[in-house]
């Protein structure tokens, strides 16, 4: 099979650290090739390398492109060969629609004039492709994260894709979602362009790639052939140098009396005053318990979870929340936070941390009073809060002076768990808390929910991995369009029946 590219020999530092140390990745023309590792691996910044993103000069190396030396200044040139990255942070505008961000640089024009009507004419043709039904002419803005990841797509095959880079492609969405999006991936196979996937599910690397090349450390460790009954235990023990026979620590849970308890909670949007988003809902969560809450994208497990912390999504709000049987006042953040309920988002990078800010300061910034003093911030005192966090936790990075958007997802998701952790909550909702991050990673997560269980703290975990939640959790809620229709003990959990909860109501 003919070789589409080849990166020889790729290093790239920055300041203290060597992201890559001579990485070597060849792709065959008309392949998926799969880039695996946990994070900081290097696996992002050497798909940034190819695309331009880190333009020639800034690394050592070479890269051969179709038979041919290239030397990429920025992502235009990549672009111009046609090599598509669509990198994990989505680049769309939010406030254009879906037709004017699929074009945007490349627009249909005639006459020095825009062609709505071929623009949406072809957008259509490309939204299909991706399975979304979307009107042309929707907002951006106005469509989920998921979606949007689908809009990321049918922009790149809007140009004259001959290789397509995936980062994460599928972290924000649901199951059905992401089988379609991996089917398209080997539709454009049989139409001959070249797929780079980089994912942390190995269920879907399987599935999709022809070739695994794992990268530890910035180094390559192998590449492997999934037609050789590739097993996802290889590829793990090659990501983290070690076996890891249990994907989820074992514990031994003995939940307590109930400490959190939400009743006939009823939630409105904010926009469209007419919409009941969440209705009459009731849970509750004992002491040292983890309680699951699973559900397909859009039944409204987020807008419960932001609804309850401070009344930070949706509008008329009623119902009542009790700690420890007495109500609480959740009408605020802040009254949400001394009251006990913390909330880390799933949207770690937007809402959860300051990228451009260190460890140190994005470690104390949800309780500033305990490192202040007459509204003067002691920084010997916010060095030493951070120096703790990261060596319980085991937070990689250099010191706490290092910006948090120089570290790999999985120890930025750290940060986020010691910002909230120093609040010293009762109760913690953790919305999708392992997404986008490595198998290595999430079990050091899964670690520290235990750990947190056995404190007598309360637990909320919402994700859309139903196996990480019938491995974690004590219990399971099924949220389908705004209503707990069932509930699951760990013992009577598994996807089936989930899904029959969800399907049958």
């Amino acid at each position: 099979m003919t070789t589409l590219l080849e990166m020889r020999e790729i290093t790239k530092e920055f300041p203290g650290v060597r992201a890559l140390d001579r990485v070597s990745v060849r792709v065959r023309q008309g392949e998926i090739h799969a880039i695996c590792g946990e994070n900081g691996a290097g696996k992002s910044t050497l798909m940034k390398v190819l695309s331009g993103v880190y333009p020639v000069g800034s690394y050592s190396g070479e890269i051969i492109f179709e038979d041919e030396p290239v030397a990429f200044r920025d992502i235009k040139d990549s672009e111009d060969r046609g090599i598509i990255i669509i990198h994990q942070e989505l680049a769309l505008v939010p406030q254009l629609s879906i037709a004017e961000n699929i074009f945007l640089g490349n627009e249909r024009a005639r006459g020095g004039r825009i062609d709505w009507h071929a623009t949406n004419q072809a957008t259509e043709g490309l939204l299909a492709k991706v399975g979304l039904k979307e009107a042309p002419t929707t907002r951006v803005e106005r469509i989920g994260v998921g979606k949007q990841q689908l809009v990321e797509i049918a922009k790149a095959l809007s140009k004259d894709v001959k290789l397509l880079i995936l980062d994460e492609p599928t972290a924000a969405l649901q199951e059905n979602d992401s089988r379609r999006l991996l089917d398209l991936m080997l539709e454009l196979k049989e139409q001959g362009v070249t797929c780079i996937i980089i994912s942390h599910k190995l269920g879907e690397v399987r599935y999709v790639a022809d070739r695994v090349t794992v990268i530890r450390d910035g180094l390559t460790v192998s590449t492997l052939d999934v037609d050789e009954d590739l097993s996802e235990d290889r590829i793990v023990r090659d990501m983290v140098g070690r076996d890891m026979t249990h994907r989820f620590p074992e514990h031994a849970r003995a939940p307590g009396e109930i400490l959190m308890e939400v009743e006939g909670w009823n939630v409105w949007h904010p926009e469209h005053a007419e919409r009941r988003v969440i209705k009459d809902a009731s849970f509750t969560v004992r002491r040292g318990e983890v309680v699951g809450i699973a559900g397909l994208m859009g039944s409204g497990r987020t807008e419960l979870a932001m609804s309850v912390f401070g009344r930070s999504y949706g509008r008329n709000i009623t119902g009542q929340v009790r700690l420890d049987g007495k109500p609480i006042d959740v009408s605020t953040v802040d009254a949400a936070i001394k009251a006990g309920i913390s909330y880390v988002t799933e949207d770690r990078k937007s809402l959860g941390l300051i990228l451009d800010e260190p460890v140190r300061f994005n470690t104390t910034l949800a309780n500033l009073d305990d490192v202040s003093s007459f509204g003067v911030l002691n920084r010997n005192e916010e060095t030493r809060v951070a120096q703790n966090y990261r060596t319980a936790l085991g937070i990689r990075t250099p010191s706490v002076f290092q910006k948090v958007v120089n570290l790999s997802g999985g120890n930025q998701q750290k940060v986020v768990l010691s910002k909230w952790l120093n609040t010293e909550p009762e109760v913690l909702i953790l919305d999708e808390p392992t997404r986008g991050i490595d198998v290595g990673a999430k079990y050091e997560i899964y670690t520290i929910i235990n750990k947190l269980a056995e404190e007598g703290k309360g637990v909320i975990v919402i994700s859309s991995e139903m196996p990480e939640l019938i491995g974690m959790c004590d219990r399971i809620y099924v949220m389908n369009e705004g209503s707990l229709v069932g509930e699951l003990a760990a013992a009577d959990a598994n996807q089936e029946h989930i899904m029959s909860l969800i399907v049958n109501e």
